[in-house]
C-alpha cells in the first residue's frame, strides 16, 4: 500500500518544523544572552539595582623646590539626603539645620523633594560630619571629600592660583597643570530595591579613587618670602600703587620667586574689602584686577633697562667698539625732534662703556642709528622679544611694538633707550638672561617635576632652549660693562658687600605723557662673572623721588644680600 500525503498531514508537519525552528532560535538566543552577553547584562542589572555615589580623588599637591607644600588638601565631607530612605524627616531637618547652620525651611525643601539624591552642603568640617554620622539618621549620606588649602595664605598667590567649589583649577599653576593635579574619582555602589531604598546587610561595592599627581615647582619659599618682604617695604615707604619682583636662575629659566604686591588670600579668593556697594560688573572687575599677575600679564615701557639689549645687539653686530667715544651735550636732534638726556647739562665725551654706566640717551640714540632699523629688528627676533616667553602660567602678554616698515628715525631713537613700545617684565628678564648666560635663550618656568604617587613615577618637565643667540665673547663683555654700572655708574646703590653685582636701572614715564606717573625699575644679577641669580624690581607710581637708581636699586641690593648667602649655602 503506497504512502499518500494529505493536506492535513502536510500542515502538521509544517507546524512541527516551525515549532522546532522557533525552539532552536530561542535556545540559541538564551545561550547567547546567558553566556556571551552575561557581563553586559550583569552590569545593566547592577545599574538598576545599585545606587552610585562618587568619591573624589584627592587633588595633587603643589610644592616648592625643597618639598614645602604650597597647595594641599584638607579632609572634609559632603552631606546629602535620599528622600525614600528618610524615616524621621523632622529629626533630620532639625539636626542638619543646627549642625550645618542652614535654615530649616531650606533643608525641608530638599528632604521633601522626591529624587535619588539631594546635596545639602559641601566642604563640611570633619568634626561636624562626625557628629552627624553619630546621630545615625536614616537617609542622610556622608561622603568623604577634599578641600584645597594654602598654608601660606597670600604668598605667591597670583602664581599658585586657586580652585573652585568643585576643586577644579581656576587661576595660575592650579589651572595650567589641571590635567596632572586633578584626581580620578572613585565610586560607592549600594544595592537598592525596586523603590530605590538601600537593602540592609548587603555589602557595598567600592571602587577606590586615584589621587592627582604632585607638582614640584622651582619656587623657593624662602626666596619668595625675601622678595615679598622687600616689595612690601618699598611699597609702604614710597606709597606705590604696586610692586613687582622677579627672581630667576638665568641659566635654565627656573623662577625662584615672583611677587605682585598687593597679593590676595588664596583661602579667601573672593574676599574684597569695601565691596558692599559694588554691582556684579564692578565686583568682577575688582576680582580680575586683584587676581592679575602683573609680572606676566601686564606690559610697560621698560625705559633704560632695555638699553642692555641695544648695547648687546650693537656690540654683537660690530657697529660699536669699547674704545668708541661719543659726545653728550644734554640732548640730540633727531629729525624735527629735540630729545633730551636725563642729565640736561650733558655728560660730555664718553666711551661706549661710560654711556651704559651713565645711561646716556644721546649715546644710545647714536648706537641705535648705527645699528639701523633692519638690524634692530633682526636682534628683536633673535632675542624673541616680539614673542611670548612660553612661561607656564596663563595670560602672558605679548610685546607691543612698532611695525618694522613704520619705524622712522624718531621711532628708532626712542626704541634704542626703551621708550615708545611695551613688553612684560617676564619678557625683559628672560631676554637679559640670554645676555649674561653666554647667549642661551631659556624658557622661564615654575613646573619642574610631576610625581605620580599612585604609580610611584616621576616625570621631569622639559622646556625649549635656543643656543648661541649671541656669542660668548659678547656675553662676557656685557657682564663686565653691567658690573661697571654698579662700581662706577648709576647703579651704585645695587651693590652687595662681598659680591660682584651687575645691574641696570630704569625710569619710565607712564602714558599719557606728562601725567606725573612713573615706574622705577632695576635689574640686577650676581655673581657678575658667573651669574646664579637675576632679579628685576618694578615700583609702580611711587610718590616723591621716582628714579630707578635711587629707589629701585636699593631694593635689588637688599634682596640679593638676602638671597646670595642662602643660595651659596645650599
Amino acid at each position: 500500500m503506497k504512502y499518500c500525503k494529505t493536506p492535513q498531514k502536510q500542515r502538521v508537519f509544517f507546524v512541527f518544523i516551525m515549532v522546532c525552528f522557533c525552539l532552536f532560535m530561542l535556545i540559541g538566543r538564551l545561550v547567547y544572552l546567558m553566556i556571551y552577553r552575561a557581563d553586559y547584562y550583569g552590569k545593566k542589572a547592577k545599574a538598576v539595582q545599585q545606587r552610585e555615589r562618587s568619591i573624589k580623588g584627592s587633588r595633587g599637591r603643589i610644592l616648592d623646590r625643597n618639598g614645602v607644600v604650597l597647595a594641599g588638601n584638607k579632609s572634609v565631607s559632603t552631606i546629602s539626603v535620599i528622600h525614600n530612605q528618610i524615616k524621621q524627616p523632622e529629626r533630620v531637618i532639625k539636626n542638619l539645620s543646627r549642625l550645618l547652620d542652614i535654615e530649616e525651611e531650606e533643608i525641608r525643601k530638599k528632604v521633601n523633594k522626591v529624587s535619588s539624591r539631594e546635596k545639602i552642603k559641601s566642604n563640611v568640617e570633619k568634626t561636624v560630619s562626625d557628629k552627624i554620622r553619630n546621630l545615625e539618621m536614616d537617609g542622610v549620606m556622608i561622603d568623604e571629600d577634599y578641600k584645597r588649602t594654602y598654608p601660606f595664605n597670600s604668598l605667591a598667590s597670583k602664581v599658585i592660583g586657586f580652585t573652585g567649589a568643585d576643586n577644579q583649577g581656576i587661576l595660575g599653576l592650579e589651572v595650567k597643570y589641571e590635567k596632572y593635579l586633578k584626581g580620578e574619582a572613585g565610586y560607592i555602589l549600594t544595592t537598592t530595591n525596586a523603590r530605590g531604598i538601600e537593602v540592609d546587610k548587603r555589602a557595598e561595592e567600592r571602587i577606590e579613587p586615584r589621587p592627582g599627581k604632585d607638582l614640584y615647582t622651582s619656587i623657593d619659599i624662602n626666596i619668595q618670602k625675601f622678595a615679598t618682604q622687600a616689595a612690601k617695604n618699598v611699597m609702604e615707604a614710597k606709597e606705590a600703587k604696586n610692586v613687582r619682583i622677579l627672581v630667576m636662575d638665568p641659566n635654565d629659566g627656573e623662577i625662584f620667586a615672583m611677587v605682585n604686591v598687593p597679593e590676595f588670600n588664596l583661602n579667601k579668593p573672593y574676599e574684597i574689602k569695601g565691596n558692599k556697594n559694588l554691582n556684579q560688573k564692578e565686583l568682577n572687575e575688582k576680582l580680575n584686577d586683584m587676581w592679575r599677575n602683573g609680572c606676566v600679564c601686564d606690559t610697560y615701557e621698560p625705559g633704560s633697562t632695555f638699553k642692555v639689549f641695544t648695547a648687546t645687539a650693537a656690540y654683537e653686530q660690530g657697529v660699536v667698539k669699547l674704545t668708541d667715544t661719543f659726545n653728550c651735550p644734554g640732548y640730540k636732534i633727531v629729525g624735527d625732534r629735540r630729545i633730551r638726556c636725563h642729565k640736561t647739562t650733558g655728560h660730555g665725551t664718553e666711551t661706549f662703556a661710560q654711556g651704559v654706566q651713565n645711561s646716556c640717551n644721546p649715546v644710545f640714540m647714536e648706537v641705535g642709528q648705527r645699528l639701523g632699523v633692519s638690524n634692530m629688528f633682526k636682534y628683536l627676533k633673535k632675542f624673541s622679544i616680539l614673542d611670548r616667553t612660553g612661561i607656564d602660567v596663563p595670560g602672558e602678554a605679548v610685546t607691543i611694538m612698532h611695525k618694522q616698515e613704520k619705524v622712522g628715525e624718531v621711532e628708532l631713537a626712542t626704541m634704542s633707550f626703551g621708550q615708545s613700545f611695551q613688553l612684560s617684565p617676564i619678557r625683559l628678564i628672560t631676554t637679559i638672561s640670554a645676555v649674561i648666560n653666554g647667549g642661551k635663550m631659556v624658557t622661564p618656568h615654575f613646573g619642574v617635576n610631576v610625581v605620580d604617587q599612585y604609580k610611584h613615577k616621576k616625570y621631569t618637565i622639559k622646556y625649549k632652549t635656543e643656543e648661541k643667540v649671541i656669542s660668548k665673547d659678547t656675553s662676557e663683555v656685557m657682564k663686565k660693562i653691567l658690573e661697571s654700572v654698579v662700581t662706577e655708574g648709576g647703579g651704585k646703590k645695587a651693590a652687595v658687600e662681598g659680591y660682584k653685582v651687575g645691574a641696570k636701572t630704569g625710569t619710565s614715564e607712564k602714558l599719557p605723557r606728562r601725567s606725573g606717573k612713573y615706574i622705577a625699575s632695576c635689574m640686577g644679577f650676581a655673581p657678575a662673572d658667573n651669574p646664579k641669580v637675576i632679579a628685576l624690581v618694578l615700583i609702580d607710581e611711587p610718590t616723591g623721588v621716582y628714579y630707578g637708581g635711587t629707589i629701585a636699586a636699593p631694593v635689588i641690593s637688599k634682596l640679593l644680600d638676602d638671597v646670595l648667602p642662602y643660595v651659596d649655602g645650599k
